[in-house]
């Protein structure tokens, strides 16, 4: 492995870039001298907004890489990476090349807005393709106007233009530079500068997170008004955009409400407070008008722009039509995430990026977005040592609709976050650090829930059909509705929400504001025999899962809490117990169960009522 990268040849490579980035071929261009080339190439919807299509649709992850020392690199390598990283040095030779020779468009922007890290971005363009000023001016909104705060500064390289078989992402995080070829998707730029972030965040001192911020106002049982931060974590396409820019049905009259904050990505510190990165935020367009009220208002005032959403001949917009790109996207505004209030638009959105810290807020709230569609609750109370864990397996799973050859299949990834540079386990280990001295020095206002996305009754099969795999669906899931989805969310800040310990070892909740959840119970669904195996699998996945995080260094409490977690499979649930009169010292622990659960610190507020 060691032969295989040459961190000399990427040296040389950074020397030789930057002169090269002051050539005459390089027109440095303001975000406003952009606009006029890439609405040219656009086409104008009914709202005054424009949009365009991309030829590459979506980021392409498995053909990205990380350049540099044994730190930053991936843990392991398909064939295609491996061949990757052996052909860098010629690739970034004819990088070079090509910086010399083509013409760029130089957009320079700033991440953040705070007083201690606002990373500079550096983008350059390649505009022999006319169509390509767009991808500038999309990822400029999503940005903020440089100023002279401090950095750091990165640099971004984008040739669209490099030929689809030599198609890849080239970072180089030690360097500050990333590199995008062969591809037209501007996604490349907005994670290729929060991806290198993160990593310069978490050596700072902080904790780059895949996450959502807002802060929400409830009015607690007593009448009075709370304000909580949320952070929401989630992969994509599970809702994190969703439920970190939902109004969750408050009532703004009487002064509660959501204040947006970020939708993706935040640089979490030891305060408690999350820095943010963005200004305008890139969505999937799948978005219900009644469900998703904010939402829809930012994507249909004329500042929106469009990447691979169905606009037809007369500039109508289609979000749900799909028939060319499954992954319509679009940048959207902060400042335009707006609902009805009475007979007014009233924004949602924070004033600020950034979440205040601890100190100044009724208490915090650690989200985890999962996306389950078997016998995962639609809400999870847990611990702070559970809340480690979700962070740790970052857990969803394929959907029939999206990908049916692994349908059901889990997928986990550490923080929900496929942008991590090195050790997956040094991110685990950090977010444990300072989750749990938040916790320690503020027992009572940490608080950590999961929140399934997916629903509830799924059945696929899978069967063989001439030598081939594959699999049916035998009952489609019944979804979580988005109401009782937000009306969850709220009576969990609110304090109104019943749960009891489930089969998970967490709290399950049972009730929401009041409203009885039974019908959504797998053993509606499911035999007992079908719950044990869904859970065997989950467990059985987690095990593995953490077994391979751990090759990269886990601190041994988050190991021992994964391994007590374990003790809700059935397999090992059901041993058979020693009697509690011939128990031995060294055997007066509590029984699995009752160790995993423990009754949670509570936010200020009335208490939970459980069911006995």
């Amino acid at each position: 492995m060691g032969d295989l990268y040459d961190v000399e040849a990427y040296r040389r490579f950074a020397e030789n870039l930057f002169p090269l980035l002051k050539g005459k071929n390089i027109r440095r261009a303001s975000l406003e001298d952009l606009r006029e080339p890439a609405i040219r190439t656009g086409t104008r919807t009914k709202y005054g907004s424009y949009g365009w299509r991309s030829a590459v649709s979506s980021r392409i992850a498995p053909k990205t890489v990380y350049l540099g020392s044994e730190e930053v690199r991936l843990p392991k390598l398909t064939d295609v990476q491996r061949s990757i990283v052996a052909k860098a040095p010629e690739e970034l030779h004819k990088v070079l090349h090509l910086i010399r020779t083509l013409p760029f468009v130089h957009l320079r922007r700033q991440m953040g807005d705070n007083e201690s890290y606002n990373p500079v971005c550096n983008l350059y363009v390649s505009v022999e393709d006319q169509k390509n000023y767009r991808i500038a001016y999309m990822w400029g909104n999503t940005m903020f106007k440089p100023g002279k705060r401090p950095g750091p500064e990165f640099t971004m390289i984008h040739i669209p233009e490099e030929h689809a078989l030599r198609q890849q992402v080239l970072a180089l995080p030690e360097l500050g530079i990333n590199i995008a070829l062969g591809t037209d998707y501007m996604g490349e730029d907005k994670k290729g500068f929060l991806r290198q972030a993160m990593w310069s965040a978490d050596k700072l001192g902080m904790l780059g997170l895949h996450s959502g911020t807002k802060t929400v106002t409830v009015k607690a049982v007593d009448g009075s008004l709370k304000t909580y931060g949320v952070f929401m974590f989630g992969l994509t396409a599970t809702g994190k955009s969703t439920w970190s820019t939902h109004s969750l049905g408050l009532d703004y009259e009487a002064g509660e409400g959501t204040a947006v904050i970020q939708d993706d990505i935040v640089f979490l510190r030891r305060d408690g407070s999350a820095l943010g990165s963005e200004d305008g935020f890139f969505v999937k367009t799948d978005v219900d008008r009644e469900l998703q009220e904010a939402l829809y208002n930012a994507l249909t005032h004329r500042s929106a722009l469009f990447e691979n959403v169905m606009i037809d001949a007369d500039g109508n917009v289609d979000f749900t039509d799909e028939t060319l790109c499954a992954n319509g996207r679009a940048v959207m505004q902060r400042s335009e995430l707006k609902i009805k209030v009475g007979r007014k638009l009233r924004r949602i959105s924070s004033k600020s990026v950034n979440l205040p810290p601890l100190d100044e807020l009724d208490g915090v709230v650690f989200a985890f977005i999962t996306r389950r569609n078997t016998i995962m609750p639609f809400s999870q109370e847990l611990t702070p040592e559970q809340g480690v864990l979700a962070y740790l397996w970052g857990e969803s799973t394929h959907s029939y609709a999206s990908q049916p050859l692994k349908a059901g299949e889990s997928v986990r990834m550490v923080g929900t976050d496929p942008f991590i540079v090195g050790s997956r386990g040094a991110k685990v280990n950090k977010f444990y650090d300072i989750v749990m001295d938040l916790v320690a020095r503020y027992p009572d206002k940490v608080r950590f829930m999961q929140y399934n996305t997916g629903g509830i009754g799924e059945i696929i099969e899978t069967y063989e059909e001439g030598g081939v795999k594959k699999k049916r669906e035998v009952r489609k899931v019944k979804r979580v509705p988005l109401d009782i989805m937000a009306a969850i969310q709220r009576g969990d800040l609110k304090g109104t929400n019943t749960y009891e310990p489930g089969i998970f070892g967490t709290g399950s909740v049972v009730a929401a504001e009041g409203r009885s959840l039974d019908e959504f119970d797998p053993r509606n669904y499911y035999s007992q025999q079908e719950i044990d195996e869904y859970l065997t699998a989950i467990v059985e996945g987690r095990e593995k899962y953490t077994a391979e995080i751990a090759e990269e260094g886990l601190r041994e409490e988050v190991l021992r809490a994964a391994e007590r977690s374990f003790e809700i499979a059935p397999r090992r649930r059901d041993r058979v117990a020693v009697p509690p009169a011939v128990k031995s010292e060294e055997q007066e622990e509590p029984s699995p169960l009752e160790r995993f659960w423990q009754p949670l610190g509570r936010l200020p507020g009335p208490p939970r009522h459980r069911k006995k």
